[in-house]
């Protein structure tokens, strides 16, 4: 089939799932290997539909379990490659998932969240935060995670991901929901192969005369020998949060009280913490875009000044844990949650903050 010109940069209003699709085309991506599950199936309906087209291999696999191995081995093959699924598809896909990160290879998953446990519901949810940052599947192994809050973020993280994963030699998932796959936003998309690409040295890609073979595996009988393999990733980790912590902040400067949300929970909190500001309450917010590695350093720094934090998921608390480690009992931290794919409104964010700092000035008092 004759093959499409390359797409310049171009502005495009598209859905946050269909932003994705095009960006992992025009990261370079070699190879999509996934199954349909709601709120993500469009993904795969895309690129089924442009990569013939254009560059790369797309395939529907008989289950997410044989997907996440195709991408093990095609990973190992020096390719970049993704996968997509919803909550319970990333579920099984954990096994294969810490085969492949102690194997270090380099790959990008995306995790559309829906509501559970269980199968759940198809709407938006926060309630695989600890799954994505806590490593769902065995062993001492860690992902990258990068949560967008927009459609042009769920494009540019696309980017982003395959950067981090391939510099860390380590998978890499963006972590975001039913609502950011669906809706519709203007984004800026990057040009067609702008993301370089060499076939890195330690791929199974044949023997050649002068270096000996290359083995992947996550195999290790000997104890010895799993322990050295843990102590270098634990060692790549720490690297990791030395240097790809990644934050936004927004009315931060004079702030008494510290929202922290992350992804469509962020976009929410913002608002309430306009109206907050209209009420004569200095509230601000801290958007983590990566959940691992995890601002710690910058949530203990404005837990010296700050009154209170108040930490706002579409769970029943989970990303809250890490705020309090970070926070590590300067002040207060307190929670707003939502669960079973309903979404929190400004004014009910803005009446538990008001309740804040109620007890704030009667303690002060």
């Amino acid at each position: 089939m004759e093959k499409r010109e390359l797409k310049p940069r171009e502005v495009k209003l598209m859905k946050g799932n269909e932003a994705l699709a095009e960006a992992a085309i025009r990261a370079g991506m070699d190879g999509y290997f996934g199954y349909p599950i709601t709120p993500q199936s469009e993904i795969l309906e895309y690129l089924t539909v442009e990569v013939p087209h254009r560059s790369g291999v797309v395939l529907q696999a008989e289950s997410e379990v044989a997907a996440i191995n195709m991408i093990y081995g095609a990973a190992g093959a020096g390719g970049r490659v993704m996968t997509t699924s919803s909550s319970p598809g990333i579920s099984l896909m954990q096994e294969g998932l810490s085969y492949i990160a102690s194997a270090e290879l380099p790959c990008l998953l995306a995790n559309i969240n829906r509501g559970g446990p269980g199968l759940g519901t198809i709407q938006p949810s926060q309630g695989d935060y600890f799954q994505a940052v806590k490593g769902g599947g065995h062993g001492d192994y860690r992902l990258i995670v990068l949560a967008p809050a927009s459609v042009q973020e769920m494009a540019d993280f696309v980017f982003l991901g395959f950067e981090l994963a391939e510099k860390y030699r380590n998978p890499a998932m963006i972590l975001a929901d039913g609502a950011l796959g669906q809706m519709m936003e203007k984004v800026d998309l990057r040009a067609e192969g702008s993301l370089p690409k060499t076939v890195p040295p330690w791929a199974t890609t044949g023997k050649p005369k002068e270096r000996g073979p290359n083995v992947i595996t996550s195999l290790h009988i000997q104890s010895e020998k799993m322990e050295e393999i843990n102590l270098h990733l634990q060692a790549k980790y720490k690297t990791i949060m030395e240097n790809e912590v990644r934050y936004e902040e927004y009315q931060i400067e004079d702030a008494e009280y510290i929202l922290v949300a992350y992804g469509l929970s962020a976009r929410i909190v913002r608002k309430t913490v306009d109206l907050a500001r209209e009420k004569g309450i200095k509230a601000g917010l801290l958007r983590p875009q990566t959940l691992f590695p995890f601002p710690y350093e910058r949530i203990n720094q404005l837990a010296g000044h700050a009154k209170a934090f108040l930490d706002v998921e579409m769970n029943s608390g989970q990303m809250v844990e890490d705020v309090r480690l970070a926070v590590n009992g300067k002040t207060e931290v307190f929670f707003k949650g939502r669960m079973g794919g309903i979404i929190p409104t400004p004014e009910e964010i803005l009446e538990v903050l008001e309740q804040i700092e109620e007890k704030s000035a009667a303690l002060q008092d």
